[in-house]
Order: C-alpha cells, then sequence, then structure tokens
C-alpha cells in the first residue's frame, strides 16, 4: 500500500468514526471531522502531512502526492 492510499483510507475512517460520534453521543465530536477537513486541505496545498510520515515510517511505498 502506498502512503497516499494510506492517508486518504486513513482519513475516510476519522470522518466515518466521528461522523458516527456525532450523531450517537456528542454533536462535538463533528469538529473532528472539520479538522480532519481543515487537515487534507492543509496538506493539499503545503504537502505536510503529519499522517504521511507516521506512514513512512511504518514502512509504506511513497506515492505521487506524498514522497
Amino acid at each position: 500500500m502506498t502512503i497516499d492510499k494510506a492517508v486518504l483510507m486513513f482519513a475516510g475512517f476519522v470522518v466515518l468514526i466521528s461522523l458516527t460520534l456525532g450523531i450517537y453521543y456528542s454533536p462535538y465530536w463533528f469538529l473532528l471531522t472539520a479538522f480532519a477537513g481543515l487537515n487534507m486541505l492543509q496538506a493539499s496545498i503545503t504537502g505536510f502531512c503529519p499522517a504521511a510520515m507516521v506512514f513512512k515510517k511504518l514502512g509504506c511505498k511513497p506515492g505521487a502526492a506524498f514522497k
């Protein structure tokens, strides 16, 4: 799995979990959804993504976006 796919999978997982928690437990969990979205926007502009750095250290292969 490439870093790009791992980051996308992780972001999707965070969004789905935070939406579920926001619906069933507390609307404050929607802030996590907003944070994930803002982080994706920031990463697309700057190329800096903490999750990509973690996946790189875990041994994922580089992709087109995160080398």
